[in-house]
């Protein structure tokens, strides 16, 4: 495992989809010991067929283990190990059991139901281990009249108000289409966990912690929520910024490349006009910048579409002037400040580079960093260790299909 402040923190991670496995595979690069618990079934069939997921395959082929090189679900599993057992078996159950015994944290983010019907429950699990710090994360919580409702993330932003100021106008709201809550509950989740273990190390005692994706999401509305509730309106702007003029991002040279803008006061509206060559109004104040900003950006725009997006970026922050390239994915990936840094990590083949840690301190670092775990790769190492399981124990389990290393056919 990855060394770290978390190192010896065992988890295991029931997790899926996005915003749980974001969360583990945070905490694991902290060095926690994250133990991902596996459907025999949860990472697709054997074969794929014809079909090619979302995001493709890490390395660029399928081969001969589709299952195992789904990049969207690889890119958030490093650093973890695989135990593939079927909860819905007596067995499977009483081994998860076993493993709860000798865990800090178990982690999942089903629906509220999906525990509760395999009798793995919090009260549950806590029998089995008093101090077990349990945390779910279903999309509308516990209880209230939306607590059997599934939930993804672009169904659930829309009920955190997000929704309602995203858009070009009165009458187009639009949904990020990035499932925003998903990050926004990972972070929570994985705030609650360390905190959760600091409260026990005071403590001793363990805790069920619930973090919504709804309410996550809700909790990060920015100041129009306030607005409405003193009276005012909240208008969709776009690209646009209530305080600032202009503001928004502007075609360059090239067939889709962009360049962000934002002029936050008089003095960054002076140095625009000194730095854009026309007919721009040094005196003009935010007011009228206001009511002029089509016919600004119309002149702003006819200036970036001569330079390159990095170019016009260039030249306006040397005029102290907020500025920036709009990138794409692979300018990301060759960005030399990421570069520089380090943040992109290529542990995976291809290689294909995934997002590194963002949390930067002494002894998080990438080098120990492992690749995505085989499904049910880590079974007989995690049995033995944990469970001083033998040979013979885990063969049967085998040999019942109660885990496995491949999908059933």
């Amino acid at each position: 495992m990855a060394k770290g402040p978390l190192n010896g923190i065992r988890i295991l991670d029931l997790t899926h989809v996005w915003a749980g496995p974001l969360a583990t595979r945070i905490l694991a690069d902290l060095g926690a010991d994250v133990v991902k618990i596996e459907s025999p079934t949860g990472r697709g069939p054997r074969s794929y067929g014809q079909a090619s997921p979302i995001g493709g395959w890490i390395g660029g082929a399928p081969g001969d283990e589709p299952y195992n090189v789904n990049a969207v679900f690889v890119k958030l599993q490093r650093n973890k190990k695989s135990v593939a057992v079927d909860l819905k078996t007596t067995a499977g159950r009483a081994t998860f059991l076993e493993l709860v015994k000798k865990a800090d944290v178990v982690m999942e983010n089903f629906s509220v139901r999906a525990m509760p019907s395999l009798r793995l429950d919090y009260e549950k699990l806590a029998e089995a281990n008093p101090k077990i710090i349990y945390v779910s994360m279903p999309g509308y919580g516990m209880d209230g009249p939306y607590r059997n409702r599934v939930a993804f993330g672009p169904s659930v932003e829309p009920l955190s108000g997000l929704t309602d100021v995203m858009g070009y106008g009165p009458d187009e709201p639009r949904n990020t289409a990035m499932a925003l809550p998903d990050p926004i509950t990972a972070l929570n989740a994985t705030s609650a966990v360390v905190t959760a273990l600091r409260r026990r190390q005071q403590t001793g005692h363990g805790a069920l912690v619930e973090t919504s994706l709804h309410e996550g999401a809700t909790a990060f509305c920015g100041p129009w929520l306030i607005e409405n509730q003193l009276g005012g309106s909240v208008e969709r702007l776009g690209n646009r910024h209530p305080n600032m003029a202009p503001c928004g991002i502007y075609r360059c040279a090239g067939t889709d490349d962009w360049v962000a803008i934002a002029c936050r006061d008089d003095r960054d509206w002076q140095a625009i006009c000194a730095t854009i060559p026309g007919t721009l109004d040094a005196t003009a104040g935010f007011d009228e910048r206001v009511q002029a900003h089509h016919t600004i950006d119309q002149q702003v725009e006819t200036w970036t579409r001569h330079y390159s997006k990095n170019d016009a970026a260039a030249i306006l922050q040397e005029a102290n002037i907020p500025a920036g390239p709009v990138n794409t994915t692979p300018d990301m990936t060759s960005d030399p400040q990421t570069i520089a840094r380090n943040f992109f990590v290529s542990i995976e083949p291809g290689p294909t580079p995934i997002p590194g840690n963002p949390i930067k301190m002494n002894e998080v670092s990438s080098a120990d960093w492992s690749p995505c775990p085989r499904l049910g790769e880590n079974n007989h190492a995690i049995l033995s260790e944990w469970l001083d399981y033998s040979n013979e124990d885990i063969r049967e389990l085998e040999s019942s299909g109660v885990i496995v290393d491949r999908p059933p056919n």
